[in-house]
Parts: structure tokens; C-alpha cells; sequence
């Protein structure tokens, strides 16, 4: 995502990406036709993560007399609570689409906190529900907040961006999906989603158990929904999630996600080393990281004019391919590369 003038013309968009050159019983009081359920990959693919998990035994009325109880299969909960990263409880129907998070409530058994679907996505943030704070990030953040600048990220502003050498997203997820082969068949998080354009293509991929689309705009949350909703690929059985939550408190147990991917991203975070951080956090051992950002200046940047790009462009977080590579390292993850065309860099690290 990058810094853009809009203008009020007609069609025109000036876009801009760089100058020179993102009561616990209440809630789960259940009856003879209700149990907690907890995700699991399907059958047809092996669960990576060993996430906590429990069993039930099937509802009494459905049980007859004569025989023995029988036990449900055990699932496993990849979302846990922003605030303690306890796995959530679930009420609802299993399994990672649309409609089955629509329709399932959420709970952390150690704070009590509920999180629900009730905004067209699921909000795992730690302001989730409140009414009286609303928490304001840094300009970097809250730009992409804005229902115009989400309306627009795909009907236009993000195809500017290959004026800063980014190759397009078909090409860009075909890079990503090489760095992906080991971690097919998990589950994979695209953080900072924006209007889910990346994750869209991992879905329809069917390569893994499970996408999450995540952001914390809840604008651009709501694009990605109808986007996704006005797409005759998709039906409420897609492998995909739309979830809200701060990428500096990702929402899951530690080591429960195979892949971690951030397109365009990096430089709109408040704090890269605490989003990676978090990052390594959840991937599970072998687990990838594949991000794409802008390069502070490009190696055909004149070296006269690279300290005063660098001041005007200070408010976001544009680093340098050493810069990325020392954050990715004193995180803990291993095995860097990345690949640099103009200012545009793609680069992918492991979980050791």
C-alpha cells in the first residue's frame, strides 16, 4: 500500500506510490442440539498445528439406549484470544468458510471475552465490542480505514503500483505459491489483507485447509467480503475466513499457522519488528513468512537526492533489503531470500 492523491474528477485518479522514482454459562449454555466445536483441517489434507483440541459425545436424544455413546471427531481451533492466546471455545458449526464463522460465537475461557461475526467479519481485536474507546493508529493505518481509500484499492490504486517495479498480483502470487510448496495443505494467514485480492487467489487455489483473510480496516474488510460475495467462484464453502485483528496481536496459538503472507505491507505497519515477531510466533516449526514491500529508494536511485526521499517519506516504515533481512533474523526466523526488481522486493523466511 502505498502514500496516493485522490482527485474529485470524473474517472481520474492521480496516484502517487513514491515521490522520485499499508457470564461464560450464558454464552455457551448449550442444549440437546448444540456442542463446542473446534477446527480441524479436512479429511482430505493432514493438520499441521498441534493446537489444543477437545471431544464431545454426541447430543443424549441422539443416542439409543442400547448402545454405547458415541464420540465426535476431535477438531482443533486455529483462532485464539488477541488478549491471552488461550484457544477460543466455539459454538456453532465447524469448519473455516463464510457462513460457518457467520454463524459460530467465539469465547476465551480464560477472560471471558466474546468475539462474534456480527460486522460481516470476525473481530479478533482486543477492542473488540467496546463502546467507549476507539483505539487510533498512526496515519500509516488509519488510511486504509477510510471507505473511500478501500473502495478504491482495487480499481486502481494497487495496479499503480508497477510503476514502483511490482510485477502485478498474478504474477506476484505465482512467485509467493514457489515459496508456499511445503506449506500446502495447512493453513495459511494473509495479513494485511487489504480487499483480500491475495487471498482470494490462495482460496481459489484449493492448495490449503484454510485462508484467513485478515486486516485491521474494517472497510477494507467489508470490500473483500462483497468482493468475495459477488464472485461466482466462491460459494459459503470456501476454505476462507474474513477476520479483523491487529497484526501486532495475531490471534492465534503459537506455532498453529503454516504460512504467513503480507503483500504490500510492511511499510504500513506501525512497528515491523514487533509484526514479525508475532509472526514467527505462530508459524509452526518449518513454517513460511513471504512478504512484498517498497525499498526505501531503488538501487538506480541517485545517491544525491536517497536522504531526502528517505525524510519525505518517513511516516511509513520503507526499509532497505539488509534492513529487512536483520528484522526477519533478530525475530528468529532463518533461511532469508528475497528477490528486488526497481524499488519492489519479495522476500520469504522460515520458522526453524
Amino acid at each position: 500500500m502505498a502514500i496516493a492523491a485522490l482527485t474529485s474528477s470524473s474517472s481520474a485518479i492521480t496516484l502517487l506510490n513514491k515521490p522520485f522514482l499499508p457470564n461464560r454459562s450464558s454464552f455457551f449454555s448449550t442444549n440437546s442440539h448444540s456442542t463446542l466445536l473446534r477446527f480441524s483441517a479436512s479429511a482430505s489434507v493432514r493438520p499441521r498445528f498441534p493446537s489444543a483440541a477437545i471431544s464431545t459425545v454426541a447430543p443424549e436424544s441422539d443416542i439409543n439406549k442400547n448402545e454405547t455413546p458415541k464420540i465426535k471427531i476431535e477438531e482443533t481451533q486455529v483462532f485464539a484470544c488477541p488478549v491471552c492466546y488461550e484457544p477460543l471455545l466455539r459454538k456453532g458449526p465447524s469448519g473455516i468458510n463464510l457462513q460457518a464463522i457467520y454463524r459460530s460465537g467465539f469465547k476465551c475461557g480464560q477472560c471471558n471475552k466474546t468475539y462474534s461475526s456480527k460486522d460481516e467479519y470476525l473481530d479478533l481485536t482486543v477492542t473488540a465490542d467496546l463502546d467507549d474507546y476507539n483505539e487510533v493508529k498512526p496515519i500509516t493505518t488509519e488510511l486504509f480505514r477510510s471507505p473511500l481509500v478501500s473502495f478504491l484499492y482495487e480499481r486502481g490504486w494497487r495496479q499503480a503500483f508497477k510503476r514502483s517495479g511490482f510485477p502485478g498480483p498474478d504474477e506476484e502470487f505465482r512467485m509467493a505459491e514457489e515459496y508456499f510448496k511445503e506449506s500446502e495443505g495447512g493453513i495459511l494467514v494473509d495479513v494485511s489483507c487489504g480487499s483480500g485480492l491475495f487471498s482470494r487467489k490462495f482460496a481459489k487455489s484449493g492448495k490449503y485447509s484454510g485462508v484467513i483473510a485478515l486486516d485491521y480496516s474494517e472497510n477494507m474488510l467489508r470490500q473483500c467480503k462483497e468482493i468475495n460475495k459477488n464472485d461466482d467462484t466462491f460459494d459459503n464453502s470456501t476454505n476462507i475466513a474474513v477476520v479483523r485483528a491487529d497484526v501486532s496481536r495475531l490471534p492465534f496459538p503459537s506455532g498453529s499457522v503454516d504460512a504467513v503472507h503480507a503483500g504490500a505491507a510492511l511499510h504500513c505497519w506501525p512497528s515491523p519488528t514487533n509484526a514479525i515477531a508475532e509472526i514467527c510466533r505462530v508459524l509452526r516449526s518449518g513454517g513460511v513468512f513471504v512478504g512484498t514491500t517498497f525499498l526505501r529508494y531503488s538501487p538506480s536511485t541517485p545517491w544525491i537526492i536517497r536522504p531526502f526521499q528517505s525524510r519525505i517519506l518517513q511516516s511509513y516504515n520503507y526499509l532497505m533489503q539488509d534492513e529487512i533481512k536483520d528484522v526477519c533474523t533478530s525475530c528468529g526466523l532463518t533461511d532469508y531470500e528475497d528477490y528486488i526488481q526497481d524499488s519492489f522486493i519479495m522476500f520469504t523466511a522460515r520458522k526453524p
